[in-house]
């Protein structure tokens, strides 16, 4: 019997209208679907793509919990990764989809890493926050001769200083309850007053301002924060 492909598709940052045409060609003909979903309730890498998912077809619900001190969960990657594998082994093709980019701190890496020397797999990339949120501000990352620094919230502030000193171009990404933290460093290294904050890019409730005019107590896990040393990255 010929095994299945898994497809690991990236379906954009959240609008519908972002996805692939091969990764909507692939979804919308693997007989099983794939995805993220909190321990409790709706999924939104499925909501993103909930339109095109019309006739029978198996459907697998990895569900985990979001806390970024208990993910990756290894034992749900583990679990999921056998149910899927049962279906290759079938050879039905499964479609897992991701918010933006399988490869761009996607979910999906972690069933990478745990098929592809076994299976056939293929990875379709999709559209990430780090080009959807430039977009939706009006801000290009870089240009020329930058360097862009790709900086994760969750660092400690110490360390994210460090990082962030001297940057011509930075996206600092999972900001979420370290908007504070953000900040602050920011402030200190003189560059608030040319970053900009991106929250739920392309969703419903997009909501786009200057750094310095957000709420520090917290934002949500999908905003980042855009920042450009000489404020525009097309100025000389």
């Amino acid at each position: 019997m010929t095994r299945g492909t898994l497809y690991g598709l990236g379906v954009g940052p959240g609008d519908p209208e972002l996805i692939t045409l091969k990764a909507h060609r692939l979804l919308t003909s693997a007989p099983v679907v794939a995805y993220p979903a909190p321990e409790h309730g709706a999924s939104l890498a499925r909501s993103i793509v909930a339109d095109y998912l019309t006739g029978a077809r198996t459907e697998i619900a990895i569900r985990m919990p979001l806390d970024p001190g208990r993910f990756p969960a290894e034992a749900v990657y583990d679990e999921a990764a056998g149910e899927i594998a049962g279906h290759l082994a079938r050879g039905r093709d499964v479609a897992a989809i991701c918010e933006g980019d399988p490869f761009f701190y996607g979910s999906f890496m972690y069933l990478f890493g745990r098929l592809a020397g076994r299976h056939r797999v293929e990875v379709v990339p999709g559209v990430s926050s780090l080009v959807a949120c430039p977009a939706v501000a009006g801000a290009p990352l870089a240009a020329r001769d930058d360097v862009l620094l790709v900086c994760p919230g969750v660092l400690e502030e110490d360390e994210m200083r460090r990082r962030l000193a001297g940057v011509e171009a930075a996206a600092i990404v999972k900001v979420g309850r370290h908007l504070g933290k953000v900040r602050r460093v920011l402030e200190t290294l003189g560059l608030s007053g040319r970053a900009r904050y991106v929250e739920h890019a392309t969703m419903a409730g997009q909501t786009v301002m200057p750094l310095a005019e957000t709420d520090a107590a917290g934002a949500p896990y999908f905003s980042m924060v855009l920042v450009h040393r000489r404020g525009e990255a097309w100025r000389r």
